[in-house]
């Protein structure tokens, strides 16, 4: 669970490392705990995945590591493991930063880097984070707040502000999905795939003009805000708020 230290402004909470380099690993652990952090450390991808289990707030994960890359632990955990995802890495070329977005990292983050920057990165995802969920009393999220939005999973209803938006059966499946991995991108198969089915007779082109209907909707409402991103070469994604 995320508290918030009113005094200091600081978010606490539980914080996952994922990486062999151990010098690299001290480092990020000594300056965690000074700002009232818990780290828990995995020095490979397995124990990464295990250790996942324990629902850290934050994961901080290395792709180049023994056993496991980082890509396969984020492939791995992102169903079971709702919190922001952040990739540290050496690899600086545009399509492993896309890699890593695609499979459902929140932040990529190139080494070397400035202490300071990361240890922002890591607050401010937090504090997102705790702004966009809500928690109830079985520890299970069934509501999502993306600033004047609300998302109810239950009662498969949406409102922006106290105006409800009218969504289809398709409609709502595809904002469902992609809220409930907000920053995460998904392809327009893979969007087709999960609320068609395998066995459907269309095609993703449908994906394309549902989104945009979701969007009218939305923006007939909020104008100022745009929920859904396209992600050119890729497909869409749900903004963080």
């Amino acid at each position: 669970m995320i508290l918030v230290r009113e005094k200091e402004g600081i978010v606490l909470s539980k914080i996952l490392i994922i990486d062999d380099e151990i010098d690299l690993v001290m480092l990020l652990e000594e300056e965690l705990k000074e700002r009232g952090h818990e780290v828990l450390i995995a020095d490979n991808g397995q124990t990464g995945v295990e250790l996942s289990k324990q629902q850290p707030d934050l994961i901080l994960l290395d792709i180049m590591m023994p056993k496991m890359d980082g890509f396969e632990v984020c492939r791995l955990i992102r169903d079971d493991v709702l919190c922001p995802i952040i990739f540290l890495s050496a690899k600086q070329s545009e399509t492993d930063k896309i890699k890593g977005l695609t499979y459902g990292g929140d932040d990529y983050i190139t080494k070397p880097f400035g202490l300071h920057e990361l240890m922002a990165r890591i607050e401010a995802n937090l504090r997102r984070e705790k702004r966009s969920q809500y928690i109830n009393s079985e520890n299970k999220r069934y509501k999502f707040y993306f600033g004047d939005l609300s998302l109810d999973i239950k009662e498969r209803t949406v409102e922006i502000g106290e105006k409800s938006i009218g969504l289809t059966k398709r409609e709502f499946d595809i904002v469902e999905l992609l809220a409930h991995h907000a920053g995460q991108v998904f392809s327009k198969e893979q969007i087709y795939e999960y609320v068609w089915g395998y066995d459907s007779d269309g095609d993703s082109a449908t994906v394309v003009e549902r989104i945009k209907k979701i969007r009218a909707k939305f923006a007939a409402v909020m104008p100022e805000k745009e929920y859904i991103s396209t992600v050119w070469g890729i497909g869409y994604k749900w903004n963080k708020m």
